[in-house]
């Protein structure tokens, strides 16, 4: 969507007045120890964050992500891939600290902005350690569940879905 040199400007009703400029290729050239499972418009269209997360900032990303993505303009459960509530209210997050500017929305903006390109190196390497940290849901499925019985553990199966992990292990 984004060549590199473009300057994407950022005006929705979580951040006004942010621009960010693409310094990487769309999807590529990520950080060594960075390998999602999914992209982010592969994510959208499973559904995660209850159909809401990106109601309002569709003009920054590329319109294609939308196309069959679960979207509502409510907080829905059932928009969810799991079919389960999986996510705590932004409050939360702000309390953790897990919100860093730039990014008032948290990690999946961060990681949509990643793959279009920005790079912000601090930035960069927090939130890759925060999404490095969440493997252990993954090892926790794995000790738990059985091989492909995706009703066990769904509400972390949906959270592994949100943090790009792949949750059908």
């Amino acid at each position: 969507m984004y060549e590199i040199g473009t300057l994407v400007c950022v005006n929705d009703k979580m951040q006004q007045g942010y621009s960010y400029e693409i310094t990487a290729p769309e999807g590529a050239e990520y950080a060594e120890d960075f390998h999602p499972h999914f992209t982010p418009q592969e994510m959208l269209k499973l559904g995660v964050f209850e159909g809401k997360y990106c109601n309002d900032c569709q003009d920054e990303l590329p319109s294609e992500w939308f196309e069959q993505a679960r979207i509502s303009e409510t907080a829905n459960p059932s928009m969810n891939y799991f079919k389960i509530k999986s996510r705590q209210p932004l409050y939360v997050w702000r309390e953790k600290e897990w919100i860093v500017p730039p990014d008032p929305r948290g990690w999946f903006q961060w990681y949509c902005r990643y793959y279009l390109g920005r790079r912000i190196e601090g930035v960069d390497a927090f939130q890759i350690k925060r999404w490095k940290a969440f493997a252990r849901h993954a090892g926790q499925i794995k000790a738990n569940c059985a091989v492909g019985d995706l009703e066990c553990r769904p509400r972390q199966r949906q959270a592994l879905l949100q943090w790009s992990y792949d949750p059908f292990i």
